[in-house]
């Protein structure tokens, strides 16, 4: 446009944005403007004799030149070269056909009172300059999406009435409080920076008298006893905005901005109902009680699909390695007060912890274990002062505080089983393998800092199921038994040695053939089986089964609950199903060989194992009546 192009704005303002926009528009281009196309209807009348005038005659153009409805055909029909998008507003639709039909009318001082609305969103505008001041008759500036980190409210036109500046760079209000239009009815501020504690005085009466809605989502604002008192003085507000924010957070949210604001009727884009006025009466004069910290409960379900990794493995031997899996679920949470975890957590602490024998293998597994293995070893025990005898590679070195030594007993862990930064990690009990593991894990954590809080429900949790493999080899002590001296003289000490062979001789030339051993070997065998012995257990070897982030955003945005299964592939095989099926067979006594080949056919060649899957729940805390609020504010002093 002509007179567009005289005049030249800053670049990254919003009149440089709205002029580039007006030239893409084309209204001075075919088929929109003067030219060729339609220049007869604009050449000055010339004076002839009325009798001279043919019927008809004023309605026909010059060669070359087009119809007005044909020109606005081409700007209208959807399959023209020159059509606009199908998302184009309506304005810019009445403009093109305006350039068609009135085209002398394309001026500056036009489009300075014909626009009532103006939106200007996702052009990099990063300035609000004066320019905007000449839209006398404007009512509704939308400047969303853009970088603007400050408005001077004396550039605004006067006869404002909305004013929305979402997905912006503002951190604070006060630069609009200068000279806000006075008539300004919807003020949207969300998804900005808006975080100092100080933001609530400048939204008050004083500033805003006139405002009816309000949207301040998604920002960083951590105190509601502040922001809510300083709402009060908006007599005329109906509409609020708050969730996003960390103070949205804490479990008397709702109950508490409802009963405070009592003109108010929608909050977060939900009605507040005559029933929900009733059961929060009285809670917005609690607010010095209320506690000012979030309450999260995380529930773990059932795992399905790990695979049986103990059918993999090869027999033991008997001195061992005994090898015993178990599973459990990790996620990374945030910590208490402390920035430690709860009693529930500390993977790291827990595997880093020596387990005892009995623990992994069962009491009565270790000593069946250790009476199964005494036979052989006594045959191999060694004459010396002391010896060991162990299925380890190495006897078990003394233990040692130095930094190597402690090196040495930590487990070997997967990669994925670190948590992410500014997070503590979180396990449930380990469990024995089985077809569906049962975790019945529930942990409930009270988070002060609502800011950390919010970034880390933005960032998500990773829930990681593990596999811990533990080995113990069984170890027995032994020494040779000396024969202590007797006092007597050398001729009768080698006669008596002589009687003693003979007698010997003679005793297992009787007991020869009987099932039992001789009187002299029993006893010698019983002083055997009272020999020390002990289980050596190896570091635990950890693997991350299936590993995946659960998005925790719904939690912001008003959802009060985020349950899943997460789904992490298949890692069975059907040869590790068959395997475990055939020991599972094994081990039930009394069952029909009926039954067992029944239950065949699940290996057939369309086969699909399971997949490995973890049922993971997260719930916010939040309060549905004011009885309940006290009650936990009753139950936190009780705590203290």
């Amino acid at each position: 446009m002509a007179a567009s192009a005289g005049s030249e704005s800053a670049p990254g303002t919003v009149s440089s944005a709205v002029k580039e926009h007006l030239r893409q528009l084309c209204l001075c281009e075919f088929p929109c403007g003067t030219g060729s196309w339609n220049r007869s209807r604009f050449l000055p009348p010339t004076r002839r004799a009325w009798k001279k005038l043919v019927p008809g005659e004023e309605a026909a153009v010059g060669p070359g030149e087009e119809l007005v409805e044909a020109l606005l055909d081409l700007v209208r029909s959807p399959q023209s070269l020159w059509a606009l998008p199908e998302d184009s507003s309506a304005e810019d639709r009445f403009l093109r056909e305006l350039a068609i039909q009135s085209p002398l009318m394309i001026r500056d001082t036009f489009f300075y009172s014909y626009f009532r609305s103006l939106r200007v969103v996702g052009k990099q505008v990063s300035q609000v300059g004066g320019d905007l001041l000449k839209f006398l008759k404007l009512e509704e500036l939308v400047l969303s999406a853009n970088r603007i980190k400050e408005v001077d409210a004396a550039n605004l036109p006067p006869m404002l009435k909305v004013l929305e500046l979402y997905g912006n760079e503002l951190s604070s209000t006060e630069c609009l409080c200068a000279h806000p239009p006075p008539g300004l009815q919807h003020l949207g501020l969300g998804q900005n920076q808006l975080r100092s504690p100080s933001e609530s005085r400048y939204l008050t009466a004083s500033h805003w008298p006139n405002l009816v809605s309000l949207d301040l989502g998604f920002n960083d604002l951590t105190d509601l006893r502040a922001m809510v008192a300083a709402l009060r003085s908006l007599g005329r507000l109906r509409l609020l905005v708050l969730q996003g924010n960390p103070l949205a957070l804490l479990p008397h949210y709702r109950g508490f901005t409802v009963d405070s604001l009592a003109r108010l009727c929608v909050l977060d884009d939900v009605t507040v109902s005559p029933h929900e006025r009733h059961q929060f009466r009285g809670l917005g004069q609690q607010g010095d009680l209320l506690p000012q910290d979030a309450q999260l409960v995380v529930t773990v379900g059932n795992i399905r699909g790990v695979v049986d990794s103990s059918v993999l493995d090869p027999e033991p031997g008997p001195k061992g390695p005994f090898v015993a899996y178990s599973y459990y679920v990790t996620y990374d949470f945030l910590g208490g007060e402390d920035g430690e975890a709860s009693e529930h957590g500390g993977v790291l602490a827990e595997v880093v912890k020596p387990r005892s024998s009995a623990q992994l293998l069962g009491e009565e597994l270790a000593e069946d274990l250790a009476e199964e293995s005494l036979a052989s070893v006594e045959t191999t025990e060694q004459k010396s002062e002391s010896s060991v005898v162990s299925g380890c590679s190495a006897a078990r070195p003394p233990f040692s505080a130095s930094g190597e030594e402690l090196g040495k007993l930590r487990p070997r862990m997967d990669p994925r089983l670190c948590p992410s930064p500014g997070t503590v990690p979180f396990s449930t009990d380990h469990k024995p393998w089985a077809n569906v593991i049962a975790c019945n894990y529930e942990a409930q954590h009270s988070i002060r800092d609502l800011g950390l809080l919010k970034g880390f429900l933005l960032a998500g949790t990773t829930v990681t199921i593990m596999e811990e493999k533990a080995a113990t080899c069984l170890q027995i002590l032994s020494w040779p038994v000396v024969t202590p001296p007797v006092d007597s003289p050398q001729g009768a000490k080698k006669g008596k040695g002589e009687d003693d062979k003979k007698k010997k001789e003679k005793d297992r030339k009787d007991w020869k053939g009987k099932a039992e051993e001789p009187p002299q070997e029993r006893k010698a065998s019983h002083k055997k089986r009272e020999a020390p012995k002990e289980l050596c257990q190896d570091p635990p070897t950890l693997q991350a089964l299936g590993s995946g982030l659960v998005a925790l955003e719904p939690l912001l945005a008003g959802e009060a609950v985020v349950s899943t299964v997460c789904n992490f592939g298949v890692i069975r095989t059907p040869e590790s199903d068959r395997l475990t099926f055939a020991r599972d067979s094994k081990i039930k006594k009394g069952a029909k060989k009926e039954k067992t080949k029944s239950a065949a056919p699940i290996f057939e060649s369309d086969y699909q194992p399971e997949q490995l899957t973890v049922e993971v729940e997260i719930q916010l805390g939040q309060v549905r009546s004011v009885e309940e609020a006290l009650r936990a504010v009753a139950n936190q002093a009780r705590a203290e």
